[in-house]
This record gives C-alpha cells, structure tokens and sequence, in this order.
C-alpha cells in the first residue's frame, strides 16, 4: 500500500488497539505528525476514552488525507488496524470492519498465519516486547511497544518512510531515550513477518 496513492479518494484510516500503558495514543499521534511532515494536509489523532487504567482495553484513531480531515470520530471502517497486544484479538470488534487492501498489524511472537485469523485483509506481525524487552525500553516494569510496533507498520504499509519516522521521533523524544525508541523501531522493522 502506497500511501500516496491510497490517499487518491478517501482518508487513510487507521484503528490501534492497545492496552492502557503501552502508548497506543502515542503511537497515534507520531503517525499523524510524520504524515503531515511527509505532506499530507489533513491528519487527525483521536483517543477513544473508556475505562482509562492500566492494562484496560484502548483505542485510537488516525486519519491521514492529502486534504484537510473534517472529522474526528472513532474509526469504523480501517484501511489499518495495528494490535499493540496481540491477547486483544480475541475481541471481535479488533478487526471489524478489515477487508480487502487492509491491513492488520500485530505485535505478537507468532507468525501471521499462526494467528489464525480468517479475512481479506493482509497481516503483519513482530515481536515487538521482545524486542523492547531486549533493549530494557520500560517504565514503571511495564514494556512500552508504541514506538517499537510503528517500525512493523512502516515495514507492511510504507505509510510513511523511516527518515520522517526518524525525524519525528528526534522532535519528540528526549535525548536520552532517542536513541532506545530508535533502536525499537529499526529492529522491528527488520523481524516484521508479512502475509498478503
């Protein structure tokens, strides 16, 4: 999927699924800001609130167009759905409305087939808390994923390329953990397992 050329008719929409903690809405957020560096005109980043704890179910949404985004709402009908926790697939309302030219992105150590999911939608998995894990990218003991699944999204979708990811994550990190969220990101992007 070519992000450009997706983006001819109708927003690129994007639905990430997470748990509370992990950085679902950050990951969001990134995505949106690297789109509009990139030059897209019209990216939005929405959280879905819900019950806001730590380890609870969570959502965002993103859109991205080549022309001012008017609305804001949830995301029904996904060109992306990216799982920071792969438990959650196990919720219907994960992968709803996922067809055909989609994408499903997941961080899981199992390959896509393994997953055994049933649609017309491609899928993309890594193990991103391994690799997070790895490089010791925690805070308060609990493995934060966000950054390192955008390196699997990138790698599936070319939604963005790694120089702007790179870029944005330098505005937007600290210098003491660029260099960690940079590394999450390029290993992932490297173990990413693809299934069209």
């Amino acid at each position: 999927m070519s992000a450009k050329s997706s983006l001819d008719h109708k927003p690129l929409e994007i639905r990430w699924h997470g748990r509370g903690g992990q950085g679902a809405i950050t990951a969001a957020k990134i995505i949106a800001q690297a789109a509009y560096v990139k030059g897209f005109k019209g990216v939005t980043a929405a959280p879905s609130f819900g019950a806001e704890r730590r380890g609870a179910p969570v959502s965002a949404s993103t859109r991205i167009s080549s022309e001012p985004v008017l609305v804001v709402s949830q995301v029904e009908h996904p060109s992306i759905v990216v799982v920071l926790d792969h438990t959650l697939l196990k919720y219907p309302d994960v992968i709803q409305g996922l067809g055909k030219n989609c994408w499903l992105v997941v961080n899981s150590p199992l390959t896509p087939r393994e997953l055994g999911l049933k649609g017309d939608f491609s899928i993309a998995t890594a193990d991103a808390t391994k690799v997070c894990q790895e490089l010791e990218l925690m805070v308060a003991g609990l493995v934060i994923v966000n950054t390192a699944i955008l390196g699997a999204l990138v790698r599936a979708t070319k939604i963005v390329d790694m120089q702007t990811l790179e870029q944005v994550i330098r505005e937007r990190f600290s210098r003491s953990t660029v260099d960690i969220n940079l590394a999450a990101i390029h290993k992932t992007y490297e173990i990413t397992k693809l299934a069209k």
